[in-house]
């Protein structure tokens, strides 16, 4: 048997599970989904997509902000809330994780939080055993006000509890770190996670068609780009039942900031094959992450 830690987490891997990993090369892909206010719809349409990814060989797969899920108000959501480790939700993933033999990342799942009127927004990671092996709780909350072709406000703190925890799960694909949708905006975040070597980053989003237009692609390259790292980027595309409109253009980024795959508009996914042996090669022929100066900023 092998150990891995996964944040503050240890997770058991068998002898054959690790074999199946012994290559650098793994394929990956992100779903694109526009999800409605039928969960029971959202499920039946994420797992059409998980069936197609699988069946072109994907074998760690990103689902959006939000899949199950996409209300009328933001309310509509706590009266779906789970408890940790079991609800109709988290047996879908974990299900389809153990049915498919695959990572999955679930986008974000509604967890009891430790008020009853709001739920923790939380990214949780499967392995190919269907065992949830890693959980982020969305850190930063959307509270803006958007005035763009449109005139819209949004207050997640009203009904998100927000997380504390840095998150970058250790497997035997790569060392992949959590993060969801407004997260994305700040880059302290993402270059913290290299105190646990993460190569892999993970943005599961439901980002507004405005800002979207303006900042995702950016955003999402400049992540990759400045810490050297590999990012999956799975949005929500579409109007939906309150109306708002969000981007899509899920995408796969190298840490060179090219896009290697992406899904423009609607529901969809996108495959890629990304290589951690020439990741590592590139950090040590462009070492930007070892000439830091923490120290004076």
């Amino acid at each position: 048997m092998s150990i891995r830690h996964c944040a503050d987490r240890v997770i058991v891997l068998s002898a054959a599970l690790r074999l199946q990993y012994t290559g650098f090369m793994i394929r990956v892909a992100v779903l694109q989904m526009v999800s409605t206010n039928n969960r029971d719809e959202n499920l039946a349409v994420a797992a059409d997509l998980i069936q197609q990814a699988a069946e072109d060989d994907a074998k760690l797969l990103l689902l959006p902000e939000n899949f199950s899920f996409m209300g009328q108000n933001e309310h509509d959501k706590v009266a779906l809330r789970e408890k940790p480790g079991s609800g109709p939700v988290q047996d879908f993933l974990q299900q389809q994780a153990k049915h498919h033999g695959l990572w999955l990342i679930g986008g974000t799942v509604p967890l009891t939080a430790s008020v009853p009127d709001k739920i923790r927004a939380a990214s949780l990671l499967y392995n190919p055993d269907g065992e949830c092996i890693a959980r982020y709780d969305k850190i930063h909350l959307f509270d803006v006000h958007v005035k763009s072709g449109g005139d819209d406000t949004y207050n997640e703190s009203g009904t998100i509890e927000g997380g504390d925890e840095i998150i970058v799960a250790r497997t035997p694909i790569g060392k992949i770190g959590l993060s969801v949708c407004y997260d994305l905006r700040f880059p302290e975040l993402y270059r913290s996670m290299h105190s646990h070597d993460v190569n892999i980053f993970a943005v599961p989003a439901a980002f507004t068609a405005t800002t979207g237009k303006a900042h995702w692609e950016v955003l999402l390259r400049s992540r990759a780009i400045e810490n050297l790292c590999y990012l999956l980027a799975s949005n929500q595309s579409g109007e939906h039942v309150n109306k708002r409109r969000t981007w899509g253009h899920s995408m796969i980024v190298n840490p060179w900031g090219e896009v290697l795959a992406v899904v423009e508009r609607d529901t969809g996914f996108a495959c890629a094959d990304i290589d951690l042996q020439q990741l590592e090669k590139l950090r040590g022929s462009f070492p930007a992450l070892k000439h830091c100066k923490p120290d004076i900023y």
